[in-house]
């Protein structure tokens, strides 16, 4: 298919489709790069051995995986006209996506209680990996939110139709890619230390 046939429309539809996967694709790549670094450092002889993640990492894990399942969802039941549900289950996969953030800063504390910190005297390189590759995960879920709360104005507006719903496809395809993100890390963080 030539990318410059079609109408201005179908032309727009499709540059924002490219767009959100270069967006995807810099952001493997930038997560591929922390996690070589993470692999890289532990070398170190300061690096701490056999680590164990906090349990609340598990929990936001199997949160976000359900906010997925959601979303999943909810683009089924707009396909099938059934608006009332697809909303709740918007609104649903947003709640979610916020108690994902909360039990991130769970496991914080839970690092913090063990006695490492990000930086200073109680500071360790391995756990300060772990922050960094948290909290740009939590950068992006909070796009990923915003993305959905729109999604959800815009469906309690009546904006979507199954002609339009490039918003929620592009919304909806960026969260599920986030998800899959968190699972991989978590995978990563797990079984490497």
């Amino acid at each position: 298919m030539d990318l410059t046939q079609g109408t201005t429309e179908e032309k727009q539809k499709r540059a924002k489709k490219m767009m959100l996967w270069f967006g995807i694709i810099s952001l493997v790549m930038s997560f591929a790069g922390l996690t070589s670094a993470f692999i890289v450092s532990s070398s170190r002889e300061d690096w701490l051995e056999n680590f164990i993640l906090p349990s609340a990492f598990t929990y936001s894990t199997l949160i976000i995986v359900l906010s997925s399942v959601l979303l999943f969802l909810a683009k089924k039941t707009f396909k099938n006209s059934q608006s009332a549900i697809t909303t709740s289950l918007l609104i649903g996969a947003f709640v979610l996506g916020i108690v994902f953030i909360y039990s991130q800063v769970q496991g914080f504390n839970q690092i913090i209680a063990s006695g490492y910190n990000f930086t200073g005297p109680t500071s360790n390189i391995t756990m300060s990996y772990v922050y960094v590759i948290a909290v740009v995960h939590i950068i992006h879920v909070l796009a990923g939110i915003i993305c959905l709360f729109v999604v959800i104005i815009n469906q309690l507006n009546k904006k979507y139709s199954n002609k339009n719903r490039l918003g929620f496809d592009l919304a909806s395809n960026f969260w599920h890619f986030v998800d899959i993100l968190w699972v991989y890390l978590f995978i990563f963080l797990y079984f490497f230390n």
